[in-house]
């Protein structure tokens, strides 16, 4: 039996799906509802640093108003959404992402400006989300933006795994690894973290400014080069666990992967479908990752599987247009081709998905065939990492702009038939 004329309205579910999930991570709501719970005494000063800096100091605003006495939002190129506090006395920068440019370093001396100047018993409100790490840099005397570029580019070309280049990267920092918590003179402090990282981890969302550091420290056991040693040792060192300057640092998460799964499940529910909650976090190439999670989403019971993670994609020489969540979706729908009951969404939750202002896909069984009336090859198109292009034919991408939240990647995979 044919359930292609049920497609329409199941897509719009998964859209309304997705769209709660993400209501459910949104920075604004997020620290809004945490600051209403939990209400801060004294005179507050704000700072926001990441992809989702703007909607979270505006729900700072919201919850404790004219208590802030200032505020300095920090934010990747695009997504300051300064619109949300235009009279406001708050200070709005940008800077790139993903790898830093001279506009981070300046963010990172405005940063510590900002922190020097706050009253001693004037409070600070860190506000972090995914992105900051490269938004935000104080680098020792000795190092430039020419040093760090420099030493990034033999960190993503030397075959070390994310963890240890981000070791390295955190030994090159002045704020980085709690580095930021020796410059807080004892005030007090309160972080609210969006996380970005598997395990949710605080230390290494953001890079861990204010919080203790739980990587080695020693980086003998990396083949580093003797002039990355050499710049290694430049920083001052990490402070440890039991550093005095953590004492008056608290720290909470306030939205990550897990809320916006369990958010999607309850409004799959809402609609009348049977939800599979998937624990597995997702990762490992995207390609491989579409075609399995179709295949299960094939062969399991009517209803809807919820994923969530951040896989990657092994780009050519002259990648095409597209990211991660993009060939995930397409290869799912390659094993879907002609399945008239199976759809599979796969959306970056910051509103982007890889160099591109997509945030991912939805597909169906027609997806293919969609594509070829342009004559464009699904197959081929994965091979030029160029997802992107198949899918704008296929009429399969999902645009929502900045969403002010980032916890990584969600993906949904629904049978609707027999």
């Amino acid at each position: 039996m044919a359930h292609s004329a049920d497609v329409p309205q199941h897509r719009r579910n998964l859209l309304a799906i997705l769209q709660a999930a993400l209501a459910a991570v949104n920075g604004r709501h997020a620290v809004r509802e945490h600051l209403r719970g939990n209400p801060l005494a004294g005179e507050i000063y704000a700072v926001a640093v990441g992809k989702a800096a703007g909607a979270m100091i505006a729900g700072a605003f919201d919850a404790l108003g004219g208590r802030i006495a200032r505020g300095l939002v920090i934010t990747k190129t695009g997504h300051s959404e300064a619109h949300l506090f235009d009279a406001l006395p708050v200070t709005c920068l940008e800077a790139a992402h993903p790898l830093p440019d001279e506009r981070s370093l300046q963010a990172g001396a405005a940063l510590l400006d900002f922190v020097r100047a706050v009253p001693p018993e004037g409070r600070l409100l860190f506000l972090i989300s995914g992105g900051t790490s490269s938004l935000v840099e104080s680098l020792p005397p000795g190092l430039g933006l020419g040093e760090l570029h420099q030493a990034n580019a033999w960190l993503l070309a030397s075959g070390l795994d994310i963890g240890q280049i981000n070791r390295v990267r955190k030994a090159l920092s002045c704020i980085k690894a709690g580095r930021l918590a020796a410059h807080l003179g004892g005030r007090r402090a309160l972080v609210l973290l969006i996380s970005d990282v598997q395990g949710d981890e605080p230390s290494t969302i953001g890079s861990g400014m204010l919080s203790p550091d739980t990587s080695p420290h020693d980086l003998a056991d990396l083949p580093l080069p003797e002039w990355l040693t050499a710049w290694t040792r430049l920083a001052p060192p990490a402070p440890g666990p039991d550093d005095p300057v953590f004492r008056n640092v608290e720290t909470r998460i306030v939205a990550s992967l897990d809320i916006a799964r369990r958010a999607a499940a309850e409004r799959a529910r809402g609609l009348g479908y049977r939800v599979f909650p998937h624990e597995e976090f997702v990762a490992g190439d995207a390609v491989a990752a579409g075609t399995r999670l179709a295949r299960e989403t094939m062969s399991g019971p009517i209803g809807l599987h919820v994923w969530g993670g951040e896989t990657t994609v092994r780009l050519p020489p002259d990648p095409g247009r597209g990211g991660r969540n993009q060939s995930l979706a397409l290869a799912a729908a390659m094993e879907f081709a002609g399945q008239p009951d199976v759809l599979l969404a796969a959306l970056g939750t910051d509103g982007t998905d890889g160099p591109t202002e997509e945030a991912g896909a939805l597909v169906d069984g027609e997806t293919v065939s969609r594509a070829q009336l342009a004559e464009l090859d699904a197959g081929q198109c994965l091979a030029r990492a160029d997802a992107g292009t198949c899918l704008a034919a296929s009429g399969d991408l999902i645009h929502t702009g900045p969403t002010g939240t980032n916890v990584m990647d969600l993906i949904l995979g629904l049978k609707f038939g027999a």
